[in-house]
């Protein structure tokens, strides 16, 4: 699996002032049904390929999991990823190699720094389904020794506005103590947002990477084929440019010149947002 490559437009290869924005529409990931998970996959994964969404940046796998209660994946190893877990519902068990046993819940956000190489577990726990963002990101250094992380964001510190709940190691109030306050550190050029967004209401975002990826998540339930649900519409703070998300939809962003996003929830529910700030 090709882990280096990065999405490219050639028609916006030579784009420099204003934010572009390219859509990715919910129906066109991958998709799988394993009766025990559900799965969607906005880049290549595991038996979905597709070169022209391998990576964007230091972003490498975002798949949107829901396993059923009793089950889940047993226990296999990583290395040199940076692994980390956003519960949307339900509650997920985590089991590794370092020792950790965690039950995760709403809220909660695990990060494990794979480094030089873990195994874990994580399954289904309680009597219902779990409901979860799997992210991966490149590592901006190689051959570290494993670290494991968690936070927890209440609904709260989300509810419209953008909550940091994952940022580098080595920026302003990154702590590295397994458990505390801010955001999980990441040894990747990343910094991950999360916003609950009321209808009729309005998050800005200054963007500090030259690229960026937004998602909405489908809090509203699976399905497959054309989003539903929550609508969106994201655009630059000063700009003509704009794009209808929704549930289960991204876009990849092209910041230019003018780094200030802006998201507004025109629809009639609330949607829970993601934004990946990248270099």
């Amino acid at each position: 699996m090709t882990t280096n490559s990065h999405f490219n437009s050639p028609s916006l290869s030579t784009m420099s002032t204003a934010m572009k924005f390219v859509p990715r529409r919910s129906e066109e990931r991958g998709n799988a049904d394993h009766d025990w998970l559900k799965t969607f996959h906005s880049f290549s994964f595991a038996m979905y390929q597709d070169h022209r969404h391998e990576a964007f940046g230091p972003l490498r796998i975002i798949n949107e999991d829901r396993v059923e209660t009793r089950t889940g994946f047993g226990t296999h190893s990583h290395c040199e990823f940076e692994i980390f877990s956003y519960v949307v519902s339900g509650e997920l068990e985590h089991k590794d190699s370092m020792g950790n046993t965690e039950i995760l819940k709403r809220g909660d956000i695990q990060l494990t720094s794979a480094g030089t190489g873990i195994s874990h577990s994580e399954k289904a726990h309680g009597p219902t389904q779990v409901h979860f963002l799997q992210i991966w990101s490149l590592p901006s250094q190689f051959r570290l020794p494993p670290k494991y992380y968690t936070r927890h964001f209440p609904d709260s510190s989300k509810t419209n506005q953008w909550a940091k709940v994952v940022a580098p190691i080595g920026a302003p109030g990154v702590l590295t103590q397994r458990e505390g306050e801010g955001p999980a550190p990441v040894h990747s050029a990343l910094t991950m947002y999360a916003t609950i967004l009321e209808s009729g209401r309005i998050v800005e975002r200054s963007l500090e990477g030259k690229k960026a990826y937004v998602h909405v998540i489908q809090t509203s339930g699976y399905k497959e084929g054309k989003a539903s649900g929550a609508s969106v519409k994201i655009c630059a703070k000063e700009g003509a440019e704009e794009l209808t998300l929704r549930e289960g939809d991204g876009a990849y962003i092209f910041v230019g010149k003018q780094g200030d996003l802006k998201v507004e929830n025109g629809g009639d529910r609330s949607a829970e947002i993601v934004l990946f700030d990248l270099e």
